[in-house]
């Protein structure tokens, strides 16, 4: 069962629509799901909301301590409320995963990602659950930090936002804890339309075989 939903991002106007804020826009549509408002919670670093659902109260969390601090608002919260690591989903942008895509995952490594690095050293753990929204990659590492830092063009925006969209299709089984069946839906592929099968023309005679 997951307890607290996190969205990763960066602080400020300058931020908001880059592609390191993925993890924001996902919490920004949670909140708008379970009508419920974040406001500024001092003593957990962040933007904040408590949401009760049917399998108890939730809370949503977007840290504003920019994104290689993360791991002392996520820290912060979760002790509180005794909130263990397996009951924790962050969501962000992930760079093996082309936009439009979306994955879930318990534990592993932060691959580099500077925010899950945080989390990871507050936490003391990596089993937390990560829901990993894809933004594609520059093609080049030493391009990395200027990429996430800027803009998705509109398409990729979009499908971005269609990622986050179908995340928020399996909402309630994470809330319920059912998280293999939640993995097994934002997995699924949509089934590839049957191509048509060509006709052919009215009185037209069948081709004859070769014979060589």
């Amino acid at each position: 069962m997951i307890r607290l939903l996190v969205g990763l991002g960066n602080p400020g106007a300058e931020y908001e629509a880059t592609r390191h804020n993925a993890g924001f826009w996902f919490i920004d549509e949670v909140a708008r799901k379970l009508k419920v408002s974040l406001v500024p919670e001092r003593s957990y670093f962040g933007l904040a909301a408590r949401a009760n659902t049917a399998d108890g109260p939730v809370w949503l969390l977007e840290p504003m301590t920019f994104m290689n601090l993360s791991g002392k608002s996520v820290a912060a919260l979760s002790r509180f409320f005794k909130i263990a690591p397996n009951e924790i989903l962050v969501a962000h942008d992930e760079l093996d995963l082309m936009p439009g895509q979306v994955k879930l995952k318990l534990g592993g490594s932060h691959a580099g990602h500077n925010g899950l690095k945080d989390i990871h050293a507050q936490l003391g753990s990596p089993d937390y659950w990560r829901l990993r929204l894809g933004i594609g990659h520059p093609g080049v590492k030493a391009e990395v930090v200027n990429y996430v830092l800027r803009k998705p063009a509109p398409d990729q925006r979009e499908a971005i936002e269609q990622s986050i969209q179908q995340s928020l299709g399996v909402l309630d089984l994470l809330l319920g804890g059912d998280m293999e069946r939640a993995m097994m839906k934002i997995h699924a592929k949509p089934p590839r339309p049957k191509p048509p099968r060509p006709e052919a023309p009215a009185g037209a005679a069948p081709t004859p075989e070769s014979s060589s």
